[in-house]
C-alpha cells in the first residue's frame, strides 16, 4: 500500500522552501547592481563581490553547524531563529549607507539561508516516502537552484525600476509568511546525539574556508603569484587538514565523516560541488560580462537569466521523476554533459555573443544543470544509513554553498586580474577575462562528468556483486 504524505507535510517543506528561495535569490540579486554600488560606494569589483562572496561563506559556516543542529534542536525552532535573523539582516541591507553596513546585513541575512536549506531537504529525507524522495528533492532543487538563476533577473528590473533598495524591502512579506508557516506545520523532532559540538572544527573550517576565498579573491588585484595571495590560501589548506584531523575525536563532533570512506559519496561530493560551482559563478559572470563587453543595462543583462531560470526551473521535478523511475544515472550524466557543453559553447561563440544567444546557451546549461544537481544529493542519500543523512545533507548543502562562494571568487578574480593587467581596451581586457572564465568552466564541466561515469559504473558493478 503506497504511503501517503500529510497535508502539513507539504506545507512545513513549503514554510522552509519559502524562505529558502528568498534567501538564495537575494544571494544573486544584488551581482546586477555591482557597476552601480562601485561608483555609490567607491569600492572596486574585487572588494565590492564580497556582498556575493561573503554572503555565501557564512551560508557555508552556518551550513557546516547543521547536522549537529538537526539532532539537537526541533526544526521549528530553527526555523524561527533563521527567519528572524533574515528580517533583521535583509533591514540593515535596505537601510545602507555605507559598504560595511551592507555586508554585514548581508551576513546576518545569510544565518537564515544556511539554516532553511538543510532543514528543507531533512524533513523531505525524514517525512517522504523513498520511492517518492527523488520527485521531492528535484521540487527542491527547482527552488534553490532557480533563485539564484532568478536573482539577477529580479535584481535588474528593481534597481532599474525603483531602486537597489527596495531588492530588500520586497522581500519581507515572504519572509514573514515563512516564519507564520513554520511556526504552524513544521513538528520535526530532534533526532537526538550523545556528541557535543566541535567549535574546534568549526573554528578550522571557518579560517580553511575564509582564508582561500580571501587568496582568491586577493589574486584578482595582486596575481595569482603574489605572496598576499598564495600565503591565505596555504593557510586555508593547513586549517582543512587540520580539521580532517580533529573532527570527532573526543566527546564532540561537527558532522561524521565516515560517510567518506565509500568512494562513491566522494564522486557524488565532486560532481554536485563542481555543478553549484558552476550555477553560481555563471550567475555573476553573464551579467557582469554583459554590462561591460556588451553594454546592456542591468535589467536586459538579469532578463537574460530568465528563460534559463524558467526552464531549469521545470526541468528540476521532471529530473527527479526520471531518477525514481530510471534511476539516478541518466539525469545526472546527461545533466554533467549538457553543462560541459554549455560552457565550451560560450568559449566558442564568444565572438558572436549577443543577447539572444547568451540567454540560448544559458537555457541549454540550466537544462543540464538542474538535470543533475539535485539527484547527485538524492542519489548519496541512497548509500548510506539512515541515521548519517543529517550528516549528507549538512555536508553536501555546506559544500555546494562554499562552491558558489569560491565560483564567485574566482570568477571575478579572473575578470579583475584580466582587466587590471591586460592589454588593449577595457572591453577587450574584459573580453580576454570571459574567455578564460568560460573555458575554464567548461574544463571543471568535464571533470564532473568523469565522475558521475565512474560513480555510476562502480555503484553497478556493486549492485550487480550483490545480486550474485
Amino acid at each position: 500500500m503506497e504511503q501517503k504524505i500529510e497535508r502539513k507535510t507539504y506545507l512545513a517543506i513549503f514554510a522552509t522552501a519559502l524562505l529558502s528561495f528568498t534567501g538564495i535569490l537575494t544571494e544573486t540579486s544584488m551581482n546586477v547592481t555591482f557597476p552601480e554600488l562601485a561608483k555609490q560606494f567607491s569600492v572596486s569589483l574585487d572588494i565590492l563581490q564580497w556582498i556575493t562572496t561573503g554572503y555565501l561563506l557564512m551560508v557555508t559556516l552556518v551550513m557546516a553547524t547543521t547536522s549537529f543542529l538537526l539532532k539537537k534542536f526541533p526544526a521549528k525552532n530553527l526555523l524561527i531563529f533563521a527567519a528572524t535573523s533574515f528580517i533583521i539582516g535583509d533591514i540593515l541591507c535596505a537601510i545602507a549607507m555605507n559598504f560595511p553596513v551592507l555586508l554585514v546585513g548581508r551576513l546576518i541575512q545569510a544565518i537564515a539561508t544556511g539554516l532553511s536549506t538543510p532543514i528543507m531537504y531533512q524533513i523531505i529525507f525524514a517525512k517522504i516516502p523513498q520511492n517518492k524522495i527523488g520527485t521531492m528533492t528535484g521540487v527542491a532543487g527547482m527552488v534553490i537552484s532557480f533563485a539564484p538563476a532568478l536573482g539577477p533577473t529580479y535584481g535588474g528590473i528593481v534597481a532599474t525600476m525603483l531602486d537597489w533598495r527596495m531588492i530588500f524591502w520586497l522581500v519581507l512579506p515572504i519572509v514573514v509568511a515563512s516564519l507564520i508557516l513554520g511556526y504552524l506545520y513544521v513538528d520535526l523532532e530532534n533526532s537526538g546525539t550523545d556528541k557535543s559540538f566541535d567549535t574546534v572544527s568549526l573554528i578550522l573550517i571557518a579560517i580553511s574556508f575564509t582564508s582561500i576565498v580571501i587568496g582568491v579573491s586577493q589574486s584578482g588585484s595582486v596575481g595569482i603569484g603574489n605572496i598576499k595571495a598564495i600565503a591565505p590560501i596555504v593557510l586555508g589548506i593547513i586549517a582543512i587538514a587540520a580539521f580532517l584531523f580533529s573532527n570527532g575525536r573526543g566527546k564532540s563532533q561537527l558532522f561524521d565523516l565516515s560517510i567518506y570512506s565509500s568512494v562513491n559519496i566522494t564522486l557524488s561530493t565532486i560532481t554536485y560541488f563542481i555543478l553549484q560551482f558552476i550555477n553560481i559563478g555563471i550567475s555573476f559572470l553573464i551579467p557582469v560580462y554583459c554590462q561591460y563587453v556588451m553594454h546592456t543595462s542591468s535589467m536586459v543583462s538579469g532578463l537574460i537569466l530568465l528563460p534559463g531560470a524558467l526552464v531549469g526551473a521545470f526541468t528540476s521535478p521532471f529530473a527527479g521523476k526520471l531518477a525514481d523511475t530510471k534511476g539516478y544515472a541518466l539525469p545526472i550524466i546527461i545533466g554533467t554533459c549538457a553543462v560541459t557543453l554549455g560552457s565550451l559553447l560560450y568559449f566558442l561563440t564568444q565572438s558572436l555573443l549577443g543577447s539572444i544567444l547568451v540567454a540560448a546557451l544559458y537555457i541549454f546549461l540550466r537544462f543540464g544543470f538542474n538535470m543533475a544537481f539535485s539527484n547527485s544529493i538524492g542519489n548519496a542519500t541512497t548509500l548510506v544509513k539512515p541515521q548519517n543523512s543529517p550528516d549528507v545533507n549538512s555536508v553536501f548543502n555546506m559544500l555546494q554553498q562554499y562552491a558558489g562562494s569560491l565560483g564567485v571568487g574566482i570568477l571575478a578574480a579572473m575578470l579583475s586580474n584580466a582587466q587590471l593587467r591586460g592589454t588593449g581596451s577595457f572591453i577587450s581586457r574584459t573580453f580576454a577575462g570571459g574567455q578564460i572564465a568560460f573555458i575554464f568552466l567548461a574544463v571543471l564541466g568535464a571533470i564532473a562528468t568523469v565522475s558521475a561515469i565512474i560513480n555510476f559504473t562502480m555503484q553497478n558493478k556493486n549492485t550487480t556483486k550483490r545480486e550474485y
